[in-house]
């Protein structure tokens, strides 16, 4: 995917399809697009793929398409528009809403369109960012509880003090001049087995 960013569009009719890259060619900074015209084929291309945006124009040839929205909601960190009729805009608005789905009703005005994908595209940026933290962090509490298991064989096996295992870890890290992980990894490895 280019860095102007993708979008899935996933709409029942060519034209409707059409419509979506036309307006947000000209107001989303997306660069690459992608279509399907139905629900379990934008769920395979979700498996294989990500998407800065997904944009969903009700109904599709197979389902209305709302579950296909709950889907990527659960699945991705795209952001998410539903477009539907302005007849049933009030009941899908209280089905997707809570997942961060944002809805919009038909017909769309160009105005309104920019501003949902402004806002949807921000808020996926800002999704990216939460996700990126939340590795980062568990990749902290691993490491944590593995120089923890580490520990716990030093004072098993050479009769350490829980300070004692935690101060030669810390050493061995720099004086062999690699992570706490790799020492802890070490010390399970050959007294662990």
């Amino acid at each position: 995917m280019s860095n102007g960013g993708s979008a899935l569009i996933v709409s029942g009719t060519e034209k409707g399809s059409n419509l979506i890259e036309d307006l947000m060619r000209n107001t989303s900074g997306i660069s690459d697009f992608f279509y399907t015209r139905n629900g379990s084929e934008a769920r395979r291309m979700l498996i294989e793929n990500s998407y800065d945006i997904i944009i969903i124009n009700t109904p599709l040839a197979d389902e209305f398409g709302h579950d296909l929205a709950l889907y990527a909601s659960t699945n991705t960190v795209s952001g998410l528009i539903l477009i539907v009729k302005s007849e049933i805009y009030e009941e899908v608005c209280d089905r997707v809403e809570d997942y961060g789905i944002l809805v919009l009703s038909k017909p769309l005005s160009r105005q309104t369109f920019y501003s949902a994908v402004k806002l949807v595209s921000a808020t996926q940026k800002r999704l990216l960012i939460l996700e990126k933290e939340n590795m980062k962090l568990q990749k902290k509490i691993e490491e944590i509880r593995l120089v923890d298991r580490a520990k716990c064989v030093l004072i098993q096996y050479l009769n350490m003090t829980e300070a004692e295992a935690h101060r030669y870890i810390e050493k061995q890290a720099m004086d062999m001049r690699k992570t706490k992980k790799t020492i802890a990894e070490n010390i399970l490895n050959t007294y662990d087995s």
